[in-house]
């Protein structure tokens, strides 16, 4: 992390927002530690704000709450306050007086950024300006409200006339508005689903980034049709887990269990009465464990121990368990295992991410720098005798033509027939828009205890035992991957496994069956 903060300061980074998806101080030290020490940037230090101040029956985030967090905040060394309010629960009113006390409070900066999911964000700007804040984050018109901020354009005019008027030259932001309209239609298979603002938000608690990929990671798991039974269930285990902060990574974890608890038809009584003998998603097994942190109030053991089994958890720092990093030699078995072309930035992304770049790396590889092709190319192809200029570095273009597809073959494949700078090119693709038989596997009898099914829609990973081997009680056996969620399964009982039914990379569909044991 202090080589990243390092690296992006040289690369031009200068404002630094720091947070802890549980609020949890420790976790953020380091990094502030390493804005002040390593670069001349801005230490924005946030604290995450759920709940309602407002709310008396809600005791856990109280006003005191945010008002001692401030005080930390500013005395570990930031420069700036953010308020980061992912769901866009702050309401007009609880805004005027957070931001009221807190100027009383602290002696630093506020800045306060929201998601309009409710259309009422803006009401809350104009309150918060009222009481002072400092900045206010916005997104041009039409990239603005519903998951994404409150339209900077409309602020500007909200504000024209007023004692705190910027003198933003509102026709510059209309065209700016007018492009990213057009830019947007290209991206329109992305959108979250959502139609027009809910006051619903303040029900289920969802942040506007995870609304937006909902959508797409419950379809992948089969659940496009049970949206709102998703959104019910949300809630349900943000109660079971006590009530916890929930931005990336936290809001994920939450998402995570409840499109687990749908997709295998759970309820909130059966993971407290049955949980002993499910198995859980990774990220859910992770956050109890300590992996991301400690919530306010910390966990609730009973369900801690429902979850975590036999594994142990921790309560210092996650990072503290980390082996100090050689860069030097990190980076020369960097080169080896991929190719020498590589960066020290390419190395910091490993670092951090290292499935994730391994499969960008793999994509860039095979395919190179698609992103010199244009938008509307990419995502929807040429037609018929279309061509299109590709710059592909300074002075570098190319010229590409489609002149026809051939119809396909018994394997779904075609023949594709195209111009590159006059000459003509026969490729083959697979057309994935092919209708192809579907196998279906087997299912799990539900009174065999011996059978061990999929819990959920999704990749079968890995196999983490093999056939014959013995195993005991709460060893996994095999990994379940759909969309960003992992979950591990594992064996109920201690036995011998009699068979293993499917393979490494096979799409699973909920309660087929993987393995038998005796």
């Amino acid at each position: 992390v202090e080589e990243f903060v390092a690296k992006s300061w040289e690369t031009g980074v200068d404002v630094f927002r720091i947070f802890d998806s549980l609020n949890w101080m420790p976790n953020m030290e380091k990094s502030i530690e390493a804005v002040r020490k390593r670069t001349d940037g801005i230490a924005e230090v946030a604290m995450c704000y759920t709940g309602d101040i407002q709310d008396s029956s809600r005791t856990k985030y109280t006003l005191q709450y945010y008002k001692q967090f401030a005080r930390d905040i500013e005395n570990s060394g930031a420069h700036i306050l953010c308020i980061k309010d992912m769901s866009g629960l702050l309401k007009p009113m609880a805004a005027y007086e957070l931001i009221s006390e807190l100027k009383q409070t602290i002696n630093i900066p506020i800045h306060l950024h929201t998601h309009d999911t409710s259309s009422l964000q803006a009401a809350t700007y104009l309150k918060a300006i009222e009481a002072g804040v400092d900045v206010v984050d916005c997104c041009i018109g039409a990239m603005s409200g519903l998951t994404s901020q409150p339209n900077l354009n409309a602020v500007v005019e909200m504000m024209r006339f007023q004692e705190r008027e910027n003198s933003y030259n509102i026709e510059v932001l209309n065209q700016h508005s007018t492009y990213w309209e057009a830019v947007r239609e290209y991206y329109y298979p992305f959108e979250s689903g959502m139609k027009s603002s809910s006051a619903e938000v303040f029900y289920h608690e969802i942040p506007g980034g995870q609304y937006s990929n909902l959508k797409p990671q419950a379809e992948s798991l089969g659940l496009g049709d049970k949206i709102e039974e998703i959104k019910k269930s949300y809630r349900e285990v943000n109660e079971i887990f006590g009530d916890i902060v929930k931005v990336t990574p936290s809001s994920k974890v939450v998402g995570d269990m409840a499109l687990f608890m749908v997709s295998s038809n759970l309820t909130k009584e059966d993971i407290l009465t049955k949980g002993e003998n499910i198995s859980f998603p990774e990220s859910v097994v992770s956050l109890f464990k300590g992996d991301i942190g400690q919530p306010v109030g910390g966990f609730e053991p009973k369900l801690q121990k429902l979850i975590l089994k036999d594994v142990k958890p921790y309560t210092e720092r996650p990072n503290e368990h980390l082996t100090p990093i050689n860069f030097d030699k990190e980076l020369e078995a960097f080169k080896e295992k991929f190719d020498p072309s590589v960066t020290f930035t390419d190395l910091l992304s490993y670092l951090l991410y290292p499935k994730v770049f391994e499969e960008f790396y793999a994509k860039r590889k095979e395919y190179g720098d698609v992103w010199h092709i244009p938008t509307l190319n990419f995502f929807y192809g040429l037609k018929d005798d279309e061509e299109v200029l590709i710059d592909i570095d300074r002075g570098k273009s190319i010229m590409v033509r489609l002149l026809t597809c051939s119809e396909p073959d018994e394997e779904g494949k075609r023949k594709v027939f195209m111009r590159l700078n006059g000459q003509t090119r026969i490729i083959e693709v697979q057309d994935r828009s092919r209708k192809v038989a579907v196998k279906e596997n087997l299912k799990i009898e539900k009174s065999n205890n011996k059978q061990v099914g999929a819990p959920l829609q999704g990749k079968l990973s890995q196999v983490l035992i093999k056939q014959g081997e013995e195993v005991k009680r709460n060893q996994p056996l095999f990994v379940i991957e759909a969309m960003k969620m992992e979950t591990t399964v594992a064996a109920n009982d201690s036995g011998k496994i009699k068979d293993i039914i499917l393979s490494p990379g096979s799409m699973v569909k909920t309660d087929d069956l993987v393995l038998v044991m005796e």
